[in-house]
């Protein structure tokens, strides 16, 4: 994994760590780091839930533009793909996932924290996809998953003017979930992630697959995802655990295994 991104795991919670200031630009490094980052946190089962985090200063405020100034359309082509290999693996960790954002989240950065389930912003924290004011458009995801967040035409305005958005905007328009202090980030989005240790490891799994597979497909179709997924679930040995409990001693005392 890159020096620049570090991932660290306390109490079952695992966090990516963005580490090149000053503005954790997402050059080639990073991205590569993000990958390798996502397939530890999903391997890993130690590991319920993962914070991304830029720092107490900035998350991420896109791409570097130096380093994609020089690109051809076909260096780009071969790039693009590792760009957006490196940010579905962060969206498909089976896990829960929550961006913990302070300062600035643009380009690359925001559609990063796209890939997240959730985000908690700092009051101060600023997002948007300025990439039309380069010339270009979204790359990572933007096009697809703000849209899908926030409905087409939020997504076309931001997109197509480039504006950025302030934490309270963002927060009106469901871009993040939740608006804290900026010294309030980290431990905020960690704490969204503890309700997740000691759960239903399996279960949690097959929802969020079921929920974002299904938001790509036809109700019938995304019906039939969950069907399979729910009657996957009676194969773990946390079913029979969580039935056995309720049966015996009422409705959300189990103790999990994650197996």
């Amino acid at each position: 994994m890159s020096d620049l991104v570090r991932f660290e795991v306390e109490a079952g919670i695992g966090t990516i760590l963005l580490d090149r200031p000053p503005m954790n630009a997402l050059n080639f490094e990073i991205q590569d780091g993000l990958h390798a980052a996502a397939a530890q946190a999903t391997a890993r089962r130690d590991v319920s839930a993962v914070v991304i985090y830029g720092g107490e200063k900035v998350f991420a405020a896109g791409a570097d533009i130096k380093e994609m100034q020089p690109m051809s359309y076909t260096d780009m082509v071969d790039r693009s793909a590792a760009l957006q290999a490196a940010f579905i693996a962060i969206a498909r960790i089976p896990k829960p996932t929550v961006a913990a954002i302070t300062g600035y989240a643009l380009g690359a950065g925001c559609e990063l924290t796209l890939a997240c389930d959730f985000r908690v912003a700092a009051d101060n924290a600023t997002l948007g996809q300025p990439e039309v004011l380069l010339g270009v458009i979204p790359g990572a995801g933007g096009t697809q998953r703000l849209s899908r967040l926030v409905g087409p035409a939020r997504a076309k305005d931001m997109i197509f003017t480039g504006r950025f958005v302030t934490a309270q905007e963002a927060l009106a328009i469901g871009l993040v979930d939740e608006v804290v202090a900026p010294d309030e980030v980290y431990p905020t989005a960690r704490r969204r992630m503890e309700r997740y240790v000691g759960g239903a490891a399996y279960a949690i799994r097959a929802a969020k697959e079921a929920i974002d597979r299904g938001l790509e497909v036809d109700l019938d179709t995304g019906l039939e995802i969950e069907r399979m997924q729910f009657a996957g679930v009676f194969a773990t040995h946390d079913r029979a655990l969580g039935m056995a409990s309720f049966v015996e001693n009422g409705p959300g005392k189990a103790q999990f295994e994650g197996r």
